[in-house]
């Protein structure tokens, strides 16, 4: 086996922590779980998740974490390292940030620039019908903020692993973590009377969110929720993405890896739930239940502006305030996106930092130019296989998220469960002399029910389960 030269490493294990948390906690929190949570029975939801979480996430996040110590690898080359013959599952692995960076730079870009229009004073006009499609149709702003995010993101990853991604985490993670119970605990406090006479609350926006609805539930309906809580466990979690793997890669030998993994999950879950305590109540108040169907750039962009700025006087300052922190979330979901697709080019094609920064900020600059021009000069409208409308950005995500990535996870089982054998990752996260409390869950998860389940959402994804 080849040398391989001394390897960054986060400093101890906080860090590390927080820097994988920040890669859990982005966009998909923030815009798709609130949603998601919304459409599928409130509360319902919120515990089919959580045990999803502890039992499915648990099993992916540990899994790639466990690889990227081990072999001391990106994603692109680790899985050759742990067998002869599995380095495709890299291939495809590092495929998948590559295809995701661009245009996520773009809708970073556009909280770039709601972020500055609210702390100018100008948050208002945000709410103006029709304001949203006008900006990301337009020719130069949403290439000149998509450069911008892309600068931020590009110059905490040319500072490498310590000066860059850790401290850039132990800063923004904290004030994030304020933010965001700060907007929550105010969106509960909020109360409106609409031009009916009809008076909402937070609080009873709040209800709505974490009280189970079983009006209308099927057998079928239960198992959307349980494919679409799967689904949003990979955005929450940044699993099948090469993410984890890379930050494992950096996670000293000496660190309690299942301790560490724990509070990944913790810090993700709650802040993921937070996202639907500051956006469900306040959608409830000012525009009741039909409201809570708005999702992505509809919910963010759109519905949350007119609500900011019903709010009156305090709205700007509450809309600043909500677009820092999802700007904040954005950064760190993007640093480790870039970090993913770097660490790769690093280790496989022995680049230095700077040089692979480089080639990679000009490859998500390329691609964010053409997302934004899908927008308008290059504008087309598909079917894809899921039933839903798409241009480029929608494809792009669909690609990578809903066929890639189950791709690699379900890989990842095969090659853990049945090829190199469970005993790699539990040994590996016990070497330190820690207790691994839910290997027997673990070994049943890798082997049997991810794989299964994975495969579900694979052919849900694509359109040929067509009965869940």
């Amino acid at each position: 086996m080849k040398k391989t030269k001394s390897r960054s490493s986060f400093s101890g294990s906080f860090g590390f922590v927080l820097a994988a948390a920040g890669s859990a906690v982005g966009l998909g929190n923030i815009w798709r779980f609130p949603y998601l949570t919304a459409k599928n029975g409130g509360g319902l939801f919120l515990v089919v998740y959580l045990i999803l979480a502890l039992t499915f996430g648990f099993t992916l996040l540990t899994t790639e974490v466990a690889i990227g110590r081990k072999t001391k690898q990106s994603p692109l080359t680790a899985y050759s390292r742990l067998k002869d013959k599995w380095g495709f599952l890299g291939v495809i692995a590092c495929i998948v940030p590559v295809i995701i960076m661009p245009y996520y730079c773009v809708i970073g870009g556009w909280v770039v620039k709601y972020f500055i229009a609210y702390l100018t004073g100008a948050g208002p006009d945000l709410a103006r019908e029709g304001y949203f499609n006008e900006f990301i149709t337009g020719d130069t702003q949403p290439m000149i903020f998509m450069f911008v995010f892309l600068f931020v993101v590009a110059f905490i990853i040319f500072r490498g692993v310590n000066k860059g991604i850790e401290s850039f985490s132990k800063v923004l993670m904290p004030i994030l973590l304020l933010l965001v119970i700060g907007i929550a605990v105010f969106s509960l406090t909020i109360q409106h009377t609409d031009e009916t006479g009809v008076t909402r609350t937070g609080l009873e926006g709040f209800k709505a969110y974490v009280i189970p609805n079983f009006d209308g539930m099927t057998l079928k309906g239960f198992f959307t929720v349980m494919v679409d809580a799967m689904g949003q466990l990979f955005f929450s979690l940044s699993v099948a993405m090469g993410i984890m793997v890379a930050y494992g890669s950096y996670v000293k030998d000496d660190a309690n890896l299942v301790k560490s993994i724990n509070q990944i999950e913790i810090f993700d879950t709650i802040v993921a739930f937070l996202a639907g305590v500051m956006i469900i109540p306040a959608v409830f108040t000012f525009m009741g239940r039909e409201g809570m169907g708005a999702n992505g750039p509809g919910l963010m962009f759109v519905s949350l502006p007119q609500i900011f700025s019903a709010m009156g006087r305090i709205g700007n300052l509450v809309g600043c305030l909500f677009f820092a922190m999802v700007l904040f979330a954005a950064l760190t979901s993007a640093v480790s996106v870039m970090e993913a697709v770097v660490s790769s080019f690093m280790d496989k094609f022995h680049l230095s930092r700077v040089r692979a920064s480089i080639l990679e900020t000009a490859i998500a600059l390329v691609g964010g130019i053409v997302v934004c021009l899908g927008y308008n000069k290059w504008f087309f409208n598909i079917k894809l296989p899921n039933g839903s409308d798409a241009q480029i950005l929608d494809i792009m995500d669909y690609i990578s998220n809903y066929c890639l990535m189950p791709v690699v996870a379900i890989a990842t089982c095969i090659l853990i469960g049945w090829v190199v054998k469970p005993k790699t990752i539990i040994e590996e996260a016990e070497k330190t002399g820690c207790r691994f409390g839910r290997k027997r869950l673990y070994i049943v998860m890798i082997k049997f029910v991810a794989p299964i389940l994975l495969l579900i959402v694979l052919l849900k994804s694509l359109g040929i389960l067509t009965i869940i």
